[in-house]
């Protein structure tokens, strides 16, 4: 438990509310919760499978059928992917948790996992749950914040058996295209390491540029997995329904641990989930079309004071270079003393994060547009 990385977005919370609890008007741009409510077929969908018997009993240990059918149909005609539902689809207890488990499935003590920096924190627990090693591969602007392989060491090249990719990416909201990802299969393939695809912002890509799946790169499946969520796509961040798709041995693997660990999601759950896969996908076309509006009014906002950066690719989130004279913990916390605005400080997510702090695109275009006001009365880019 020691040896557990902390939580920092816990920390992240409490200081903001600490200025909540003393009456503050707090603008919560720190964190990735989705802020708009689930569709409401989907919630209509759950509130019906609730009620029927069926769905009160233990379900099957790796899921219903129709659940894992329904995945393989959308990566289908999502991105040309073909899936066997019942080989190659594992149903998690939300993506988070398919992170943490490759690790512990994968990795021994003395083992290394090339790990993304700056990267979502949650890969360093699964690591550390393992008792492996991480060795980071830093995301640089220059380099359009893709790894450079070619850069990693021998020693850690040696000892790697997993390797960690996440496009749409969180923190700095960049995409891969699909020559990264051919790079990627050949680099794992020479190597033998096991790719863990977190595609888990898929759906969200601005500027008319679809995201690309890994999986969809011929030889993927033979080196590795791509974990996907309705967290994003259909603002489900709350049911926790993920899957983990490809490689068959690893989808077995995936589903022997989880039948030590768990009796699989609520079955109404799984029907409502099948429904916001199987549906018409206006919602998540609505909801991309939201959040690359709120994209577009917070750097108009944030050139009307000076901050100039690169606008996010995808995801939901914005990667913001910190003005001279500050680190991203000073910056954050002198945005939320004086500003009552929460940024996550880049050096959370990674050392090769400082410098940086990350805005989420969680709030309405007229609330972030205020945030901004109040950070450009700080005069801190002039």
């Amino acid at each position: 438990m020691q040896g557990l990385p902390t939580q920092f977005f816990a920390t992240l919370v409490r200081k903001a509310n600490e200025q909540i609890a003393q009456g503050h008007d707090v603008i919560n741009l720190g964190q990735g919760n989705p802020d708009r409510p689930t569709p409401a077929h989907i919630v209509q969908s759950m509130q019906e499978a609730a009620a029927n018997p069926l769905y009160h009993k233990y379900p099957p240990f790796s899921g219903f059928p129709f659940l894992k059918e329904a995945v393989a149909q959308r990566y289908k005609e999502d991105h040309g992917v073909d899936l066997d539902p019942e080989t190659e689809v594992a149903i998690l207890f939300g993506g988070k948790t398919g992170l943490i488990e490759i690790s512990q499935i994968l990795l021994n003590p003395g083992d290394v996992c090339l790990v993304p920096d700056p990267g979502y924190p949650d890969y360093w627990s699964g690591v550390a749950l393992a008792g492996a090693e991480m060795a980071f591969m830093p995301l640089k602007a220059d380099n359009n914040f893709l790894p450079d392989y070619s850069a990693i060491k021998e020693s850690d090249l040696d000892r790697a058996k997993l390797m960690f990719i996440n496009y749409p990416n969180n923190p700095t909201g960049a995409t891969a295209p699909a020559s990264f990802y051919k790079e990627t299969v050949e680099f794992a393939q020479k190597h033998g390491i096991v790719v863990a695809s977190d595609f888990a912002y898929g759906a969200i890509g601005f500027d008319g540029q679809k995201p690309v799946s890994f999986l969809s790169t011929p030889g993927a499946k033979e080196v590795g997995v791509e974990f996907y969520t309705l967290s994003k796509t259909y603002n489900m961040a709350g049911w926790r329904v993920g899957f983990a798709l490809g490689n068959r041995e690893i989808i077995r693997l995936i589903n022997l641990m989880q039948d030590h660990y768990y009796c699989s999601l609520f079955g109404g759950i799984q029907v409502a989930a099948t429904t916001a896969l199987t549906a018409a996908q206006d919602c998540v076309t609505e909801l991309r079309d939201v959040y690359e509006n709120r994209r577009n009014a917070l750097y108009r906002a944030l050139a009307s004071i000076g901050w100039n950066a690169r606008p996010s690719q995808g995801s939901f989130f914005s990667w913001l270079p910190v003005p001279k004279g500050h680190t991203s913990t000073s910056l954050s916390d002198l945005l939320l003393q004086e500003a009552k605005v929460v940024v996550a400080p880049g050096v959370g997510f990674g050392t090769h994060g400082e410098g940086y702090v990350r805005l989420g695109l969680l709030s309405t275009e007229s609330r972030l547009e205020e945030a901004v006001q109040r950070i450009g009365k700080l005069n801190l880019f002039e």
